[in-house]
């Protein structure tokens, strides 16, 4: 029981480019994603993704890697819209797995108990 007292999990997500690429006027590609598996990120073959797009998404992501309430936007909602007013792009993020992680390998600050 104490080993799994200091395990965590967390969700993997993918974030995906959606919408009507008719109306995007950044760089954003339909359908480049790229995956959050604990602390990283993949980009799977070699794809891009807008430095803009990320940083208006990265906020987002540690808290849809946790568990959240049945009733928290956090848990329903999946779309962020691109920075740019002008762009139609969004961008979908979707939980897709869990990972189980233990404390120690995460950190070296110890836990107060």
């Amino acid at each position: 029981m104490a080993a799994q007292a200091d395990e965590f999990s967390l969700y993997d997500l993918r974030v995906e480019t959606v919408g009507d690429a008719k109306q995007f006027v950044c760089g954003h590609k339909l359908g480049e994603y790229f995956l959050v598996q604990g602390e990283m990120l993949r980009f799977p073959n070699d794809r891009g993704f807008s430095l803009y797009a990320l940083a208006a998404v990265l906020p987002l992501l540690p808290a849809k890697q946790r568990e959240t309430e049945h009733n928290d936007w956090m848990t329903t909602d999946e779309l962020i819209a691109c920075p740019d007013p002008n762009c139609g792009a969004q961008f979908r993020v979707t939980r897709t797995g869990k990972r189980t992680f233990r404390h120690g390998e995460v950190t070296v600050v110890k836990r107060p108990d």
